[in-house]
């Protein structure tokens, strides 16, 4: 067994979580500038105890059906993988994003593979390909947005909206395309696409070589019609899930009969929302709440302090939701495998 470790906390490692840690800080001066803080409190405090555990639930659920999608990801490589090691693997990688963005993708990969036995490196394939997916489907849940919102959607302080859109719609036709080339000709195309990069960055191109190659083991697991159709059926129901937990989200802070925010207007929120959880900061923390706030704003006529409401409790009950989560399943990894520690889940070991 040959293993091969990286080292998180390097020098670069740090002044990357620095320049998260301030863009972090820079959107949320931006959100709360000019904004009662204490309305937003009075808000946030008054929150219906039962929306906020019917919020729980369908955020959980949404956990849960990415599991699933994972599983049928897997199949090929371990048909009898446990749902419930994907389900903590998914919530610990969303535990350790909250912290450390981008940290979660190589923890739940290592936290399948200790669990499952298997090799952590094929795993972080799957998750490659995974976050392919979700790109694809956030990508159209953006676009489906501007066909259900009646009224113009790219209007006022949301016009940068329209040319977000318009790129991520040739993004989404070039990912879609890519994808298509990698799985017909897998070892070809990623030759080919690696040897016009060393020309110019011999270093980008092994790190894009080991990317493809992840990507090739982790697209090479669905293998049967039965498998794409889940994957995109599961897909759908995460989606509705996150949709479902806006909705409730509403529902908890009052504001769904005032501003006329009901089960489209969550979806709508829900994926222009999670354009500010791909920013690269901590959780989507400040990224997340300023694009709420004003696509609920000026799309819906939600004051600034409900908006900023809306944002600050229903991140913040995610946020602490997967923290406990989290916590909950290391401990269970820990019972479960008493040889592992806390900094494997940290390390990338290859069988």
């Amino acid at each position: 067994m040959t293993s091969v470790k990286k080292k998180f906390f390097s020098p670069r490692d740090i002044f990357v979580y620095i320049l998260s840690l301030g863009l972090a800080a820079l959107f949320l001066y931006y959100a709360f500038a000019g904004v009662d803080t204490e309305q937003l409190w009075d808000h946030i405090k008054n929150a219906s105890p039962f929306w906020i555990v019917t919020l729980i639930v369908f955020q959980m659920l949404a956990h849960w059906f990415r599991a699933l999608r994972w599983k049928a990801i897997m199949e090929s490589m371990k048909p009898d993988v446990k749902t419930i090691n994907l389900f903590g693997a998914v919530l610990i990688g969303y535990g350790f994003n909250n912290l450390i963005p981008r940290l979660g993708e190589v923890a739940r990969a290592v936290a399948v593979g200790k669990s499952e036995n298997l090799s952590k490196t094929s795993i972080l394939g799957t998750v490659v390909v995974e976050r392919i997916i979700d790109l694809l489907v956030f990508a159209f849940a953006v676009i489906l947005s501007g066909w259900i919102y009646d009224g113009d959607i790219y209007s006022g302080e949301l016009s940068w909206l329209k040319l977000t859109i318009q790129l991520g719609t040739v993004l989404f036709i070039a990912l879609i395309v890519f994808v298509v080339l990698l799985i017909k000709y897998k070892e070809k195309f990623s030759n080919l696409a690696t040897s016009l990069i060393t020309r110019f960055s011999p270093k980008t191109a092994k790190k894009l070589e080991e990317l493809f190659h992840k990507m090739i083991a982790g697209f090479s697991t669905l293998k049967t019609t039965k498998n794409y159709i889940l994957t995109v059926v599961y897909s759908v129901f995460i989606m509705l899930g996150y949709a479902a937990t806006s909705w409730a989200g509403f529902h908890a802070l009052g504001i769904d009969e005032t501003y006329n925010l009901g089960v489209s207007a969550a979806w709508i929120i829900m994926s222009i929302s999670s354009i500010g959880v791909m920013i690269p900061t901590p959780g989507g923390i400040g990224s997340y709440h300023t694009i709420t706030k004003s696509a609920m704003l000026m799309l819906y006529k939600c004051p600034a302090e409900f908006g900023l409401a809306f944002a600050t409790f229903l991140h913040g009950v995610t946020y602490l939701l997967h923290l406990f989560a989290a916590l909950v399943f290391l401990v269970y990894f820990k019972i479960k495998l008493p040889g592992v520690h806390t900094e494997d889940i940290i390390d990338i070991e290859e069988n």
